[in-house]
Parts: structure tokens; C-alpha cells; sequence
């Protein structure tokens, strides 16, 4: 990596407002949480219904519900963010698979959050290539708002706000509001202090979030989700993990002179 093209991200405590993680296993952080004692921050964390032919590398769903339940217990259900998303449809995934699984899944995470995040899937091209043998597709808007319907309903049974992310179709009939995952509003309310922040102008025109840092790196999760628009091949992604290195102050790689 060109010394050049590298950007520096201060993480000094007075210069973080708030750390909002992404993940759909934080298990290796729970025992390292306390080095983050001092930061506001909260978790977006993907759980879904899907099986290994979807989702082939996650841990089982059993594992991913106690690990949230745990994370719950030890920053607040405030900062637990469920995102049950990408919603998607294939000849064995119907809406009414949906609304059982995600009851299922609501009652479990119950009093471990507040907040459920749904979206439904976007078909960018590499992605229905890769998904090609599953017959996977998008809702249409009869099915959004059939599926819709029901998660606000469950998920109010259980203490549960539903918001979608980035998306088009208007559900505030229903109870369910567009959301913001770098949301503002939550973050005053966890830091107690006002934000002059706009919303982030490089993001889709549907994305609510304010501007903010991102500090990540695409084709690098080894989950391999099929519907994962961030991993555009697999050898890429093995590429990349392999350059990984904890000596590096890079993600991935390491800085050069050239």
C-alpha cells in the first residue's frame, strides 16, 4: 500500500463522538469490550433466518443468539441493534417462513434490544450470479408489505421499533419508519451531547445515516453470505485475509515507500 493513498483515523477518545460496529459475530470482542469501556458506541448486529446454503461460514444460530444476549448484558439493549436483513425469497424461503422464524427469533432476543433493523435484498449483478442455483429474488411490494405487517406486529409484542434501511417503500402506515444505522438521534442519546452533523452525502439517496468514518475493508469477511454485495469473489477475499497482519497498522496489507 502507497504511504500516499493511506488515511489516518484518529481513535483518541476526545476525538471519537461514537463507535457504531457491524458484525454478525462479535464473539472473539466480548472478552475485550472492556478496552472500549470509555467510548459511546453500539452494535448493528446481522441475524437472520438463514441456513448454510445461504449463509455458509456463520457460527449456528444458536451461538450467534447468545452471543447477542450477552453483548446485551454487558453494554445495554440500547446499543443492540437487530438487523434482520437482507430479506429475500427463494422456493423454500417463503413470507410465511419470514414471520415464523422471525417470531421465533424476536422471542428469544426479547429485552436484549430495542430496535429492528429490516431491509429487503438488492440484486447487484455479481451478486445474481452467485446466487444463480438458489433462485433467490427480491419481495415484491405486496410481499414487503405482507411481511412488513407482521414483523411490526410481532416485534411490538415484544418491546420491539421496526425501521428499514435504505429503502423506498413507505411502511409508516404500518408503524414502521425509515431509520438511520449512524443515526444521530441515538447517538445524543447515548452521549448526552447535541451533534452538528449532516447526513452523509456520499452514501445511496435512500441511506439515512450522517456522515461519518468509515473504517472498513471490502472483500475481506470470510462468512461468505451469498447475498453479500461487500465480497465480490471469493479469491479476492482469500487474497486479501491473507495480508492480514497484526504488526500492520493497515486492515489489510502493509504501508510501502513506493
Amino acid at each position: 500500500m502507497n504511504a500516499r493513498q493511506v488515511r489516518n483515523v484518529s481513535l483518541a477518545l476526545p476525538d471519537v463522538d461514537c463507535i457504531v460496529f457491524w458484525t454478525k459475530n462479535p464473539a472473539p470482542m466480548l472478552d475485550r469490550l472492556h478496552l472500549l469501556k470509555d467510548y459511546p458506541k453500539y452494535f448493528q448486529f446481522t441475524l437472520t433466518p438463514y441456513d448454510r446454503d445461504v449463509e455458509p461460514n456463520l457460527p449456528p444460530k444458536s451461538e450467534l443468539i447468545d452471543t447477542l444476549l450477552r453483548l446485551s448484558d454487558k453494554i445495554g439493549k440500547k446499543r443492540i441493534i437487530w438487523r434482520y436483513d437482507p430479506v429475500l425469497l427463494t422456493d423454500k424461503i417463503s413470507i410465511d417462513y419470514h414471520v415464523d422464524h422471525f417470531g421465533d427469533l424476536a422471542k428469544r432476543l426479547s429485552g436484549h434490544t430495542e430496535r429492528c433493523v429490516i431491509s429487503f435484498i438488492d440484486m447487484y449483478r455479481h451478486i445474481q450470479n452467485r446466487m444463480a442455483d438458489l433462485c433467490i429474488r427480491p419481495p415484491d411490494e405486496s410481499e414487503m408489505r405482507t411481511l412488513a405487517k407482521n414483523i411490526a406486529k410481532i416485534a411490538g409484542r415484544f418491546g420491539m421499533a421496526v425501521e428499514t434501511c435504505a429503502e423506498a417503500i413507505d411502511l409508516s402506515d404500518i408503524g414502521i419508519g425509515h431509520g438511520k444505522c449512524i443515526d444521530d438521534r441515538l447517538i445524543s442519546e447515548l452521549t448526552g451531547r447535541n451533534l452538528p452533523v449532516q447526513k452523509d452525502k456520499y452514501q445511496r439517496e435512500l441511506c439515512g445515516c450522517v456522515s461519518s468514518v468509515d473504517i472498513g475493508e471490502y472483500n475481506t469477511c470470510g462468512h461468505g453470505c451469498r447475498y453479500c454485495y461487500a465480497n465480490v469473489s471469493r479469491a479476492k477475499m482469500e487474497k486479501n485475509r491473507s495480508l492480514q497482519s497484526d504488526q500492520s497498522a493497515l486492515l489489510i496489507g502493509k504501508i510501502n515507500d513506493q
